[in-house]
């Protein structure tokens, strides 16, 4: 409707000048110099205002156009101080300004929405160009899964983790793959996928990372369960008849040995030593498959709101005495008196115990051994307490076993302690993490 009317302005001029034209015509024909000069005239006005009328809406065009180049639809034409041939020009202008400022609110808005669903999820995402590999976009989850403030392309992610920065490369669109990545020391598990997508004759790979470190401890827990469960079961059932069979023999050898008193060169002193000690490594083994049985079978908790520092003040009380006996130092340090998390005591306690116990062997051949107990909130705002020495560390590849069960470094271990302590802070949807570096200490960490 705007530009019909003015379209009807160029048409009313057009018109005007032919009819001039044609009077001009006519006059010439007509041998009528005198009013010939005075159309002459009047048709150069004409075309001098028809010139001015095209210059200026050519100047309004350049303007619209600049303010389209550069996205500025917050531009107003004014109208009422137009020209009044240029005002159903300018009007035009400025509807089609709105209706690009509406596309542009609702592309921003959809935008905004999307980054936000994006920066709210956990999965970590980074997209770049396959080209170029210049950075797209990375979400803040990526970041603080692999902290990594900033990059500018993804080979400068070369120069932070190669090897990462090879699987990013080696893997295809539609491929996933689990790799092991680290952090301040901690290694955790990720699940990596690949997509690919092409805008503006671009492709662009996108690249999603997901924790799956809980879902791995979990599954591992379970079937670790599992095995143990059926371990159990036919330890038991095996033992349990050697260990009565030998107590009878044990029983019917001391009746036979008071008819035989004087009777014999000391064998049946032997035969009994030997049945006594398989009854009793039996009984040991079945104490031990009784006790794993029953702590494999904690699936709920008592959990209570407790103090960082009541847990602390108790274990230090229980484990004074075996402290002050070695001559190792115990250090707590607790910046936040008031640090509390939800646990159950017990349960709490004995994986304190658990890793104490394992500090005081660890630096049992220090000159100056220290255990260090803290406690502090994550940046998260979760409770995390840490477990500390300055013993001999352990190296990678003990650091990869020792949750396992049953593998110990200790001539004497059982190898189910550590175990059992991350078995209790899955069970608290928690987790433990362990740092450690050969000749200056280790450190575990609870995270709740």
């Amino acid at each position: 409707m705007v530009f019909k009317r003015y379209q009807e302005r160029i048409l009313i001029r057009v018109l005007a000048l032919f009819a001039t034209l044609s009077g001009a015509s006519w006059l010439l024909v007509k041998g009528e110099y005198p009013y010939l000069v005075f159309l002459l005239l009047f048709i150069s006005l004409q075309l001098i205002d028809f010139y001015n009328f095209h210059r200026k809406a050519q100047l309004e065009v350049e303007q619209f156009v600049e303010s389209i180049h550069y996205r500025d639809f917050s531009r107003y034409f004014d109208v009422k101080e137009a020209p009044l041939e240029l005002q159903s020009l300018r009007q035009g202008f400025n509807e089609i300004n709105s209706t690009f400022k509406l596309i542009s609110r609702e592309k921003e808005t959809q935008y905004q929405y999307l980054q936000k669903i994006l920066e709210l999820v956990n999965t970590g995402i980074l997209s770049y160009e396959h080209r170029s590999g210049e950075i797209g976009w990375m979400n803040e989850s990526f970041k603080n899964m692999l902290g990594v403030p900033y990059l500018k392309t993804i080979a400068s992610l070369d120069r932070r983790d190669p090897a990462l920065y090879q699987e990013i490369l080696n893997l295809r669109p539609g491929d996933s793959k689990i790799i092991t990545l680290s952090k301040d020391k901690n290694v955790f598990k990720t699940l990596m996928a690949a997509t690919a997508f092409q805008t503006d004759s671009r492709v662009y790979k996108l690249i999603a990372f997901q924790d799956v470190n809980e879902a791995l401890d979990e599954t591992e827990a379970k079937a670790w369960q599992k095995l143990l469960s059926v371990m159990t079961h036919e330890i038991m059932n095996s033992v349990a008849p050697i260990s009565s069979l030998a107590e009878t023999m044990l029983h019917r050898l001391q009746e036979t040995s008071r008819v035989l008193e004087g009777q014999h060169d000391g064998a049946l002193e032997d035969l009994e030593l030997g049945i006594g000690t398989i009854r009793r490594r039996s009984e040991g083994l079945l104490k031990f498959a009784e006790t794993y049985r029953n702590l494999n079978k904690i699936t709920t908790l008592n959990l209570k709101r407790i103090f960082a520092r009541d847990l602390f003040e108790n274990l230090h009380h229980l484990m004074q005495p075996t402290l002050d006996q070695k001559h190792i130092e115990l250090e707590i340090l607790l910046i936040d008196p008031d640090l509390s998390l939800e646990a159950d005591t017990n349960l709490i306690e004995q994986v304190l115990i658990n890793l104490v116990v394992n500090a005081i062997e660890a630096v049992k051949d220090r000159d100056q051994p220290l255990i260090t107990l803290s406690g502090n909130a994550a940046k998260d705002g979760r409770p995390v307490i840490k477990v500390a020495d300055n013993g001999m560390g352990m190296s990678p590849e003990v650091m990869e076993n020792i949750f396992i069960p049953f593998f110990s470094t200790k001539k004497n271990g059982s190898g189910i302690g550590l175990s059992l302590c991350k078995q209790i802070l899955l069970l608290h949807k928690g987790n433990i993490q362990v740092q450690s570096v050969e000749g200056v200490g280790t450190a575990f960490y609870l995270h709740f």
